[in-house]
């Protein structure tokens, strides 16, 4: 199946179970794999006949900054099942990263990896 891959967006939102982080917000990275049938896009040429990815943008960009979970495991999902209600996507890959989690002494990156698929 052919795929298309967005990566780096970036979104400050209020997603954390610790309460500052739902109060004082964090910066998160989304990148996402689309797996969508592009044959038809390759021949005819029109964005009708795939997925515009921007629309697949603007969804996770206004799902970090309005959410207010407090797991980023349900942001994650959420992405994902938003990315699905877009016509022509089968499945999505999200990953979500935290490249600024407020953990003493890590300076790391936390990230979180989720397939879904259209229900079958």
């Amino acid at each position: 199946m052919d795929s298309i891959q967005v990566n780096g967006i970036r979104a400050y939102g209020y997603v954390g179970y610790l309460p500052e982080e739902r109060v004082l917000g964090q910066w998160f990275e989304v990148d996402l794999t689309l797996w969508v049938d592009l044959d038809t896009a390759g021949k005819t040429d029109n964005i009708e006949d795939t997925v515009d990815y921007r629309e697949a943008i603007a969804l996770v960009k206004e799902l970090i900054t309005t959410a207010k979970f407090h797991l980023v495991e349900k942001l994650v999902s959420a992405i994902a099942d938003k990315i699905l209600s877009i016509e022509k996507v089968s499945q999505v890959r999200v990953k979500l990263s935290k490249p600024a989690a407020p953990i003493p002494e890590f300076g790391g990156i936390i990230t979180l990896d989720i397939t879904r698929s259209q229900p079958k």
